[in-house]
């Protein structure tokens, strides 16, 4: 039996996050009898504190937050109380990886470390963020016993950056497909004033890096319907397109989902997916949406490239997007044959043990 430690995520049962989803999806059923997973959980962020869950052993870290400032500290209390029990442990982001040449003085086992995007260009840090996340990363590409990229551009940035080799496993998104009825499609649609494949979807956290003006700027100039679901009231950001295209009478601007049914049901329903991000690697949205083969309009970076084999409908602006969304035959047949070749969870899984 191997001992596998996992840090740098809010816990499981997942409540949201594309760290947490994979972590939710390689446990369980997709789970190998000779691993034991351990997964380090925020005692803060989890009020019911179960110690079991889909096999795997909780384990909850005092006093911090998993996100924002507070998950230095968090990733690096998780570390020092990993350090004598695993065979191997995992870190998922750069956060805490400053830590991680005192961790290896004290840690005898296999060190792996998912670095996920480059965080340190998103477009919300300043110089002083930007620096820690950049020694961070260094930190985790010159310690770790295995760097995983999740993307093709990843792992040429690791090349072309510090000469590392680093494993390409990308994440899974058969989890959103769902067994919903009829009646219940009808009154997800019907809620919404939506008609089936009348209308395109979107889903994103709102932030200028995932482009959300230029899909809002290209539908609103289009007339075409557009549902964009996201956290908008928690930026400036945000709230300033709400208040320029709230009353557009074909966009419906919708806070965060995380009911995955009705997830299943606006995707499944949509004439088309838009993906605006424009950082990070493999967004989980964008595997996500692919299982529904429906036509993807894609901004046009390498990491969206990758992720559809160049085989989607690219966009660099809104004028591009309108021109998209003029076409009557698109079609995304070819996304789901490559989500169901590339992007399970059971083969996800796999790849993740292969490195243990």
């Amino acid at each position: 039996m191997k001992k596998v430690a996992i840090i740098g995520i809010q816990g499981v049962p997942a409540h949201y996050g594309g760290f947490e989803t994979l972590v939710e999806n390689i446990i369980g059923e997709n789970c190998s009898p000779e691993i034991e997973y351990t997964i380090f959980c925020s005692a803060k962020d989890y009020k019911q504190r179960i110690t079991t869950y889909k096999g795997a052993r909780l384990r909850y870290v005092p006093w911090f937050h998993a996100n924002g400032m507070q998950s230095v500290p968090y990733d690096v209390l998780s570390m020092m109380c990993s350090v004598w029990r695993y065979d191997t442990v995992v870190v998922l982001g750069v956060s805490g990886c400053v830590f991680l040449p005192l961790f290896r003085l004290m840690f005898r086992g296999r060190l792996i470390v998912n670095i996920d995007g480059i965080e340190s260009r998103r477009t919300k840090w300043g110089g002083c963020a930007r620096w820690f996340l950049l020694t961070s990363e260094s930190m985790a590409v010159h310690f770790a016993d295995a760097i995983i990229a999740d993307n093709q551009g990843i792992q040429n940035y690791v090349k072309q950056t510090y000469r590392k080799d680093s494993v390409l496993i990308a994440y899974g998104g058969n989890h959103a497909k769902r067994d919903v009825s009829e009646a219940k499609e009808h009154e997800v649609l019907d809620a919404q004033g939506l008609s089936s494949r009348g209308y395109a979807v979107s889903v994103c956290r709102i932030e200028p890096e995932n482009n959300c003006h230029i899909t809002l700027e290209a539908f609103a100039k289009c007339g075409r319907e557009l549902v964009l679901i996201g956290n908008w009231k928690h930026s400036r950001y945000g709230l300033e397109l709400m208040e320029k295209y709230g009353e557009c009478h074909n966009i419906h601007m919708l806070e965060s989902i995380y009911d995955l049914d009705v997830l299943y049901v606006l995707r499944k329903n949509a004439a088309v997916y838009v993906h605006g991000h424009s950082a990070g690697g493999t967004n989980p949205s964008l595997v996500e949406a692919m299982f529904f083969g429906r036509p993807i309009l894609a901004y046009d970076v390498v990491y969206n490239r990758a992720t559809t084999h160049d085989m989607a409908y690219y966009y660099s602006n809104a004028d591009d997007l309108v021109a998209l969304l003029q076409q009557d035959n698109l079609d995304g047949k070819e996304m789901k044959v490559l989500a169901e070749r590339h992007f399970t969870w059971e083969r996800i899984a796999k790849q993740y043990e292969s490195l243990y």
